[in-house]
């Protein structure tokens, strides 16, 4: 992590940023603010990405910070289920559905490629 001083500078941190304001746009629609519950389920999930890497960096242990690379990398597998359900419910177009999926999935392997670049970094 010599080239990372800050949070800030992790890819993956970057582009779940992007993630969260995409979340919030299209949850924002009609339909989806009808199911106040789901809304708010997807966005928590989408914040708790960009939450869980910040708050690992800042741990200043490769351990815990794997321990909540994994948290974030369990949040997007919960927002991928929620976009079936919005799709499946009809407030997502197949479009929206699969480029909001396809950002959460690129997500999802830049923390994995970050969780095995730590543990065989430091033999964790």
């Amino acid at each position: 992590m010599a080239n990372i001083k800050r949070f800030e500078d992790i890819k993956a941190w970057q582009k779940s940023r992007e993630l969260v304001k995409e979340i919030y746009y299209i949850t924002n629609n009609k339909k989806f603010m009808k199911d106040w519950s789901l809304k708010e389920q997807v966005r928590r999930a989408a914040v708790s990405i960009i939450s869980n890497i910040a708050e690992g960096f800042s741990r200043q242990t490769d351990k815990e910070f794997i321990q909540f690379l994994y948290i974030a990398k369990g949040s997007a597998s919960e927002i991928q289920s929620h976009l079936y359900l919005s799709l499946d419910l009809g407030y997502l177009s197949k479009e929206e559905f699969k480029k909001v999926y396809i950002e959460t999935e690129e997500i999802s392997k830049m923390i994995s490629g970050f969780i095995r670049y730590l543990k065989d970094s430091k033999n964790v």
